[in-house]
């Protein structure tokens, strides 16, 4: 029976899609490298911060788990 609390559907989700948090947080962590490579004028650059603090809070997250 799939359960209804979000952290064990996150939890499920890593494993199956990544198979550890640390993976997830690597991936995560390419990402944020990425953002300094956008195309000028693509997006503001506080939208760009927003983006790489959210992404980094996430990392910091599943490093912890």
């Amino acid at each position: 029976m799939p359960s209804n609390n979000p952290i064990i559907q996150l939890s499920n989700f890593i494993e199956d899609a990544y198979g550890t948090p640390e993976v997830l947080a690597q991936h995560l962590d390419l990402a944020v490298e990425m953002l300094f490579y956008v195309e000028e004028d693509t997006f503001s650059r506080r939208e760009l911060q927003e983006v790489a603090s959210a992404l980094m809070s996430v990392m910091r997250v599943l490093r912890g788990i």
